[in-house]
């Protein structure tokens, strides 16, 4: 996946898609969603923790958490987005307030 640096606008959630792409990076504990905001990819991350204090997640398989409180996760990143805020490096985190 292709990390925008870019902070692309989203003005009243228009252009904000959510395609089915996920990972999941072992290195960070975090599992990444993609966004794309007005055709502009956006990295949505998720750790590990806050998987398995609102969904449960299995340690084991936290993915599966992701996919299946997929639509939590997207309404989340999507009012982060809408409100602009972007880590430095043009990423959006979820943290425990947001979801």
């Amino acid at each position: 996946m292709y990390l925008s640096r870019n902070r692309p606008s989203a003005a009243g959630g228009a252009g904000i898609s959510f395609p089915k792409l996920e990972c999941w990076n072992p290195m960070a504990q975090v599992a990444i969603i993609a966004a794309e905001v007005n055709a502009k990819r956006v990295l949505c991350a998720i750790s590990s923790e806050l998987l398995q204090q609102r969904f449960r997640a299995s340690a084991n398989e936290p993915m599966k958490a992701v996919i299946e409180n997929r639509s939590a996760i997207q309404d989340a990143a999507r009012k982060l987005i809408e409100r602009q805020a972007y880590e430095p490096d043009g990423s959006i985190l979820i943290r425990p307030g947001d979801i």
